[in-house]
């Protein structure tokens, strides 16, 4: 089989691997597609703890395909399932893992990450993964594709249920790369009066205002001043960074009505990670500020099931697709941050 295996910084690789072998509690996947994401490319630039010219990795955490084979004590799925995989997994018996929380493991375990993900025509999927819950069954009508970037998508949910975004709220967000318009996506799904969307480039805010009208797209020089205009003069209540921004991670307080909450959903580069934060904004307009990381089993399950009910479509975020062979090729694209989510597909099932 093919697989996009990463040596180290700058050196990604695709190759000829043996199909993986499954144990009795396993199952084998044939990948149908796999999604690149912000992690992925800093992997492949920056290289990643553990991955050498000895120990390759296989990159890809955004994953669907069909169930190819099952070991003999696998008892609730079976071969030609079309399935969506929740990527993280965890030890089981922390106060983490027995809260669901298992993405918050200490000890816990990612496809594409610290185990070999779905930048692969097969991969093996391990028996806790299995047993965790981490496997979506999907209809036939399903898209695969679509279903490969439901993990981002749940990381959304993730960021937005720790904002605690409802009803009538206002929302802005800064940066309108897949993951920010997938943030304003979900904030209207959820009930925003209005959503604004930052970005420096024209071409992503012309992009959002194609993928849905409603949007309001504030490309002007002076964000407080649009954002007040906006608003009439209030402030919005919910603020989303969904860009590797200090500034805009600093400059969000400004922008918040009364008992605004913001969420710093983009991480910042090693190293230029320390924010000088106004804490008199924080306390006089009794501001909450909250971070999030990665998602829950609980959480991918509920963006599938939003999606099979026809509330989103997160189709217009797929804007280029590439096979596995050219995998170089895709990285390139999305490194010059041309459209939105770019996706390796398998050929149909």
């Amino acid at each position: 089989m093919l697989a996009a295996k990463l040596f180290g910084p700058e050196d990604i690789r695709v190759l000829e691997c043996p199909i993986p072998e499954i144990g009795e509690d396993e199952l084998l996947l044939k990948t149908s597609a796999a999604a690149l994401c912000g992690s992925d490319l800093r992997m492949i630039a920056n290289g990643y703890e553990g991955v050498d010219a000895v120990h390759p990795l296989t990159l890809g955490h955004e994953v669907s395909g069909v169930i190819e084979k099952v070991g003999k004590n696998v008892t609730d799925y079976h071969p030609g399932m079309r399935i969506a995989i929740a990527p993280n997994y965890g030890c089981g018996v922390c106060d983490e893992c027995v809260r669901g929380d298992t993405h918050l493991c200490a000890d816990y375990q990612a496809f594409g990450i610290n185990m070999d993900g779905g930048f692969a025509e097969y991969m093996r999927v391990p028996s806790r993964l299995i047993t965790q819950g981490n496997l979506m069954v999907l209809s036939q009508d399903f898209p695969m594709e679509v279903a490969a970037i439901l993990e981002p998508f749940s990381c959304v949910l993730n960021g937005q249920e720790r904002a605690n975004v409802h009803l009538n709220d206002t929302v802005l967000v800064i940066g309108a790369g897949p993951i920010g318009v997938m943030h304003a996506m979900l904030a209207k799904a959820l009930g925003a009066s209005k959503v604004m969307i930052r970005d420096m480039s024209l071409e992503r805010m012309l992009n959002c205002k194609q993928i849905d009208p409603w949007f309001i797209t504030v490309p002007e020089e002076n964000l407080t001043q649009a954002v007040m205009r906006h608003t009439n003069g209030r402030g919005v209540d919910v603020c989303i960074t969904a860009c590797p921004s200090v500034q805009a991670q600093a400059d969000a307080l400004q922008l918040m009505a009364m008992c605004g909450r913001v969420l710093y959903f983009g991480g910042l580069p090693v190293g230029n990670d320390q924010v000088t934060l106004h804490t008199n904004l924080i306390h006089y307009r009794q501001l909450q500020i909250s971070g999030s990381t990665r998602t829950n089993t609980r959480q991918y399950r509920e963006v599938a099931k939003m999606l099979a009910a026809g509330r989103i479509d997160l189709a217009p975020i797929i804007t280029t697709r590439y096979p596995l062979f050219d995998f170089k090729k895709a990285v390139e694209n999305a490194r010059k941050g041309q459209g939105l989510k770019t996706v390796i597909e398998f050929g149909k099932d």
